[in-house]
């Protein structure tokens, strides 16, 4: 069954690009990363033919226009783009919001081909359908393949190691006083329910910066909030722990197995696995400064993303019944919060951070690439000399509330920062040596000096990522 269902869909992705290919781009990351950052900016870009060096097709000249057009999905939300670059511009100029629930947007290119073939038989046209949507909801794809009894097990054995155990506390107590064989009690699942979620946001937090916090929709519920798909929570029961009937434990069961198949699988049918390119937004830096348990959460969570893709070569018959993700890109964001010295640094550790996942998906014929990258540049390179010694430093204008020390940001005033840096050597970095010396405060967006805006490497990720489709 589940099977026909990719197939349905590739069928009618097939049927709708035979006029013109269409190319279907997810992107996605955790909490934070800059996924709306990085879609307007992208959009941005090739609508305004910004300066992409690395962009092949572009600097041959052979994009002869950008434009968008009404999206192919009428039942998902459209990407407020024009909303998010308003509000980038002008003085009260801020970031957009992070992303919340699934849109998309259809951006289409017009370009000279190049091959015989191309110009012969080809539309000189395509449409690149990007789908917007939260990493939190792509951990939850594992549990279409967990009991709720074994994702019980496995989430209460997570909470009780370090840090998490801490940031549990309160959830603990009430776990301690629940019994799956009690009768079902709503008010019990409810209470549950909202001090899970208390310890999910915790795990979140800026300090702590954990990324495995599944259920995704429990930190972004959107139109889901307040409803019994949300109401449950782990308990503490063995992975092959049977309930009766009208207990507390059948409650929590009948709950996560109506999430997983009215809200997981859903996503997955209809969205996710009708992708064929992927970029994952990943934000290394806040797992650095928040230490060795951080990344490897992050390491962990990328195993589980990069377990959840549907990744291969396409053929003939996949682009027939279901295609798969042919090419997967990694980027660790928000690299203009180091100085350029820093960037290849910053490279090598999110490559680390993938090598096992990009040896499994090679093995299955995807390409996978990972950079650093800053989609819109907020800040510049300066050197600050400072008794006899000089420091390379970026400068801009840190939001309002940001502290460095005894120094409180007004929003207003630039300031040269030096963020510290990166390990010569990866795996220095991953064994937490880097915690504590960084310093990263959020900038504001730079004041637009022309049409478009700075970057770092968005010409290499668009040129990873949609290259090869300008034949």
């Amino acid at each position: 069954m589940d099977g026909g269902r990719i197939a349905a869909g590739g069928l009618l992705d097939f049927a709708s690009g035979i006029t013109a290919p269409s190319l279907r781009l997810g992107v996605t990351g955790l909490s934070r990363s800059g996924k709306t950052v990085f879609i307007t900016a992208l959009v941005h870009a090739l609508l305004k033919q910004a300066r992409l060096p690395v962009f092949e097709a572009q600097n041959e000249g052979r994009i002869l226009r950008a434009y968008l057009e009404p999206q192919p999905d009428d039942d998902l939300p459209r990407f407020a783009y024009e909303q998010n670059l308003q509000g980038l511009m002008g003085e009260a100029r801020a970031w957009p919001q992070s992303t919340r629930q699934i849109s998309q947007l259809r951006l289409t290119i017009e370009y000279a081909p190049e091959s015989f073939f191309a110009r012969t038989f080809g539309s000189g046209k395509l449409h690149v359908d990007i789908v917007d949507y939260p990493g939190e909801w792509l951990l939850d794809l594992p549990l279409m393949h967990q009991t709720y009894q074994q994702w019980s097990h496995a989430m209460v054995a997570a909470s009780r190691a370090a840090p998490r155990a801490a940031l549990a506390a309160n959830w603990h107590a009430q776990l301690g006083t629940m019994a799956a064989s009690a009768p079902a009690d709503e008010g019990e699942a409810l209470k549950a329910a909202g001090l899970f979620t208390a310890y999910l946001a915790a795990g979140r937090a800026r300090q702590t910066a954990l990324s495995s916090l599944p259920p995704g929709r429990f930190l972004m519920p959107g139109d889901l909030e307040g409803s019994p798909l949300l109401s449950f929570a782990p308990l503490d029961v063995t992975p092959d722990q049977q309930f009766a009937a009208g207990s507390l434990g059948a409650l929590m069961e009948r709950r996560y197995n109506s999430y997983v198949s009215r809200v997981v699988k859903p996503f997955y049918f209809g969205h996710f696995a009708r992708l064929n390119r992927q970029i994952v937004l990943v934000d290394v830096m806040s797992a650095l400064n928040a230490g060795v348990h951080a990344v490897n959460d992050l390491r962990a969570a990328l195993v589980d993303v990069m377990g959840s893709f549907r990744l291969g070569a396409n053929t003939f018959a996949s682009t027939l019944f279901g295609r798969r993700i042919d090419k997967v890109l990694f980027a660790a964001t928000k690299a203009d919060l180091l100085h350029h010295q820093s960037h290849d640094r910053l490279q090598a550790i999110l490559r680390l951070l993938v090598e096992e996942s990009a040896r499994k998906a090679e093995f299955q014929g995807a390409a996978i690439d990972a950079l650093a990258l800053s989609a819109i540049r907020a800040t510049r390179e300066a050197t600050v000399k400072q008794k006899g010694s000089e420091f390379a430093c970026i400068a801009g204008v840190p939001e309002a509330g940001e502290v460095i020390g005894a120094d409180q940001f007004d929003g207003v005033a630039e300031a040269a920062i030096f963020p510290g840096d990166l390990p010569l050597y990866p795996e220095a970095a991953l064994q937490g040596l880097a915690q504590g010396t960084l310093q990263f405060v959020k900038f504001r967006p730079p004041l637009l000096a022309g049409e478009t805006f700075p970057h770092i490497r968005l010409d290499r990720a668009i040129e990873f990522l949609l290259g090869d489709c300008f034949p």
